[in-house]
């Protein structure tokens, strides 16, 4: 029989480790169990079992939004907790995910909440996930939480795909157009020159600044593609500052029509959020907090977090959001209605569905106005260069005329 090497905390918080004999790894920890040993580590001698694994990437928001669902559907049908853990563990397909699953199912079975398990997570539960699962765990409804956790990530990640599909055409296209017009500059510039510098004459002033543009791409294109990865690199790690997410967050809120669509986006998964924590039994302050952290922007998590220190101090919600000049009247007004009548989390959730309609009208306003503009700019770029090589042979062929 195999031995397994366990560390734990026994029923006085007290720190324990030992060596048990045992059939399996399940065996083992439920006689742990029965001995109210609360395990941190397990291993079998030879071989690490890791009830805590390191995880490499994020685990997708629609993969969790499926095992939210599923988790809902067991549990209202009756299933045990940890019966329900091992066979959302057992049938997840994504390996991170799976590990992650049996390690709170290991968790569980050893004596912690659901919530204190899935918190060891952060990559796959956030703190709103843990918050509205220990809402769930505190009422005993945690079926019905899971069900609106389950409506609420689907939610979003229908929010996300919709700015996802309206980026993808526009900065494909410029992208290939990019590589075109690079190709062109490295490639069939140059051809083209040496034919000029045989005929001999003074080129044009247009001609002469493409045929210089191509010979800095054709003898320093190294330094073109590094430039332009040390620049993303560089912006990447300046929004990943406190100051620079605030500079990048807010310029592109001030971007005509972009703007507006991230300011709409904001709005909806604001209220979306806090009608959700809310609507679960979290706190207002928490719930704050908690959608601050959550909103993707710098701009938009400053005014939350405003809000939520005047809350602290004893006012309403509708009159600190007012004062931040980031929300609109009508969400303010609506909101102060949603107070005044004691349905704050129906009124938001109201608010959410009226600006993802929003949004929808938004993305499809912004991918018209997208498409003539990427013509007329690829259009002005492929033309300037095309006529900077035709005008050297419209001044021969003027000669010879």
């Amino acid at each position: 029989m195999p031995s397994f090497v366990w560390k734990g905390k026994n029923r006085f918080g007290a720190f324990q480790e030992g060596i048990l004999i045992a059939d399996t790894r399940d065996a083992a920890v439920a006689s742990l169990r029965r001995q109210n040993i609360q395990i941190t580590n397990i291993r079998e001698k030879g071989r690490e079992i890791r009830l805590l694994p390191r995880i490499p990437h994020n685990v997708s928001s629609k993969r969790v939004a499926i095992f939210t669902r599923q988790f809902s559907v067991m549990l209202d049908a009756g299933l045990p907790l940890v019966q329900c853990l091992e066979i959302l563990g057992e049938q997840e397909e994504d390996r991170v995910f799976r590990e992650i699953i049996q390690a709170v199912r290991g968790d569980v079975e050893s004596g912690a909440s659901l919530a204190d398990a899935m918190r060891k997570h952060p990559k796959a539960f956030n703190n709103l996930y843990v918050s509205m699962i220990a809402a769930g765990e505190a009422g005993g409804i945690l079926d019905v939480i899971l069900q609106r956790l389950a409506v609420y990530i689907e939610k979003i990640v229908r929010l996300q795909s919709q700015v996802r599909s309206a980026l993808a055409y526009p900065v494909t296209v410029l992208l290939i157009a990019a590589g075109v017009v690079f190709i062109i500059l490295w490639k069939v510039i140059p051809v083209f020159a040496q034919l000029f510098a045989g005929l001999g004459g003074e080129l044009p002033f247009l001609t002469r600044v493409v045929v210089n543009a191509s010979n800095f791409v054709g003898r320093f294109w190294w330094v073109v593609i590094g430039g332009l990865v040390l620049i993303s690199v560089a912006v990447k790690r300046y929004h990943k500052t406190e100051s620079g997410r605030r500079v990048i967050d807010g310029l592109l809120l001030k971007i005509p029509a972009i703007g507006m669509l991230l300011r709409k986006i904001a709005v909806a998964r604001f209220c979306r959020t806090l009608a959700t924590l809310t609507a679960s039994g979290v706190p207002i302050l928490d719930g704050l907090e908690i959608t601050a952290r959550t909103s993707g922007n710098a701009i938009i998590e400053d005014a939350v977090l405003a809000v939520r220190k005047a809350v602290e101090e004893g006012k309403t919600l509708s009159a600190p959001l007012a004062e931040t000049k980031v929300f609109p009247p009508m969400v303010v007004q609506m909101i102060n209605v949603g107070e005044q009548t004691g349905a704050l989390d129906q009124m938001l959730s109201k608010i959410a569905d009226f600006y993802e309609e929003e949004v929808d009208t938004a993305v499809a306003g912004l991918m018209k106005l997208i498409e003539p503009l990427m013509i007329l700019v690829l259009g002005g770029i492929i033309g300037t260069i095309v006529t900077a090589m035709y005008l050297p042979m419209y001044a021969i062929l003027n000669k010879i005329g």
